[in-house]
């Protein structure tokens, strides 16, 4: 047996005294629709909705004297150690962005209770990493990283370790990556020869910009709305494992195609899941002719998902399937102008919105239509009438910087 296996399940072992082993499921729906068997390793329901938990715990029972334990982070990182802390009776500072959602602050501190101290410092991350790493030189405090310690990648292999208990040894496991904690250890528990899909939001492609570059690099710019996975460098610790990776081991998944499965499997499965949660789920689309009639378990990662943003999810989940779409429409200043649009929709358009812009000269007006469809290819008929009308119009649904002000 190889030593790192053996050390994630006696780490396995030893966090049953803590919290019970996450179920790996049969999916139906999910093995139907890829001619697969299709199983979900639920990371979603942990005690703090993730795996993050895992990497706390292993590396937190190795250290020994430790004044206290410090982290930086605005999610999931900072709710596992805030539970271990009550757990292990130890304090901890938790430091936060200024900008952090109320809804995870609220939690890391209900999992840490009088253990845990929150600080709000900085507007972005990286302020917030450096007053972290600044307190712990000062105080004497350990640092918890997040992905890049090899305690916690052991931790995290524990997930590795309950698959092989609960559902065997699968043909292929499909996971996401952000810093590489979960990726490094599942990969060094199964060794080289398990085929890995490993999944990154696109705006937060770390892994993939390392293996193109064959070492990590720091992205010059990420989207953070996947913010479980987006992370501009990959961790060292991980990349000493995923350096072999193949180019196409590596998929990368759109931030608005994530939210479509976000939805779906809400709507259809009652399962509630984070954009990084849905990673591996998402990719399936993708690995669709390699995955067939073979047994796949997927990573859902977390489910830490806050109910306000769920608009936002819709709504890109919407435009990304093609049945919504926005438009600015050069409006004729006459009577009867808006009639003459609304008899350009079909019987399954709605307007979602309209909102007059301006004037853009003496006789006409700019307004900003939201339009909603049953089928996406109702707007070829809709586009078509509009011409026909002599409307003339911008579709902006894809432009990002129109649709950051407007919608």
């Amino acid at each position: 047996m190889d030593d790192f296996q053996t050390l994630a399940r006696a780490a396995a072992k030893a966090m049953r005294a803590v919290f019970p082993e996450t179920p790996c499921q049969r999916n139906e729906h999910l093995s139907a629709l890829y001619d697969a068997d299709i199983w979900l390793k639920r990371e979603d329901l942990s005690p703090v909705r993730s795996y993050k938990l895992r990497g706390a715990f292993n590396a937190m029972r190795k250290v020994r004297g430790a004044k206290s334990f410090v982290c930086a982070s605005a999610g999931n990182h900072a709710q596992g150690m805030a539970y271990m802390c009550r757990e292990f009776g130890v304090p901890g500072v938790v430091f936060m962005p200024v900008t952090t959602p109320q809804q995870k602050i609220d939690k890391t501190r209900m999992f840490g209770g009088a253990f845990i101290e929150i600080r709000l410092i900085g507007d972005y991350f990286d302020d917030t990493l450096a007053e972290a790493q600044a307190f712990c030189r000062q105080s004497g405090g350990h640092f918890l990283a997040p992905f890049d310690d090899a305690d916690v990648i052991e931790g995290q292999a524990t997930v590795a370790a309950e698959i092989e208990a609960q559902a065997g040894i699968p043909q292929r496991i499909v996971l996401p990556v952000g810093g590489g904690g979960l990726a490094a250890g599942v990969r060094r528990y199964f060794g080289p020869d398990m085929p890995i899909t490993f999944v990154e939001p696109a705006g937060g492609a770390s892994l993939t910009a390392a293996v193109e570059a064959g070492a990590p690099v720091t992205l010059n710019k990420v989207d953070s709305f996947v913010d479980g996975a987006a992370v501009a460098r990959i961790g060292a610790a991980p990349w000493e494992v995923l350096q072999t990776t193949a180019p196409g081991d590596v998929l990368t998944a759109p931030e608005d195609r994530i939210c479509t499965t976000m939805v779906r499997m809400l709507n259809l499965e009652g399962i509630v899941l984070e954009p990084a949660g849905a990673l591996s789920v998402d990719a399936l689309g993708d690995i669709v002719e390699e995955i067939r009639g073979q047994r796949v378990v997927c990573i859902t990662s977390g489910g830490n998902f806050d109910f306000e943003r769920l608009p936002e999810v819709r709504e890109r989940a919407q435009r990304y399937s093609g049945v919504k779409k926005y438009l600015i429409l050069r409006l004729p200043q006459r009577p009867g102008a808006l009639r003459d649009f609304l008899d350009t929709l079909g019987p399954e358009d709605d307007i979602t919105r309209f909102e007059y812009l301006k004037k853009s000269a003496r006789n006409f007006g700019s307004v900003l239509i939201g339009i909603e469809t049953k089928d996406a290819r109702n707007f070829k008929g809709l586009f078509e009438r509009m011409d026909a009308a002599g409307f003339t119009y911008r579709d902006t649904t894809n432009d990002q910087i129109l649709s950051e002000f407007l919608i």
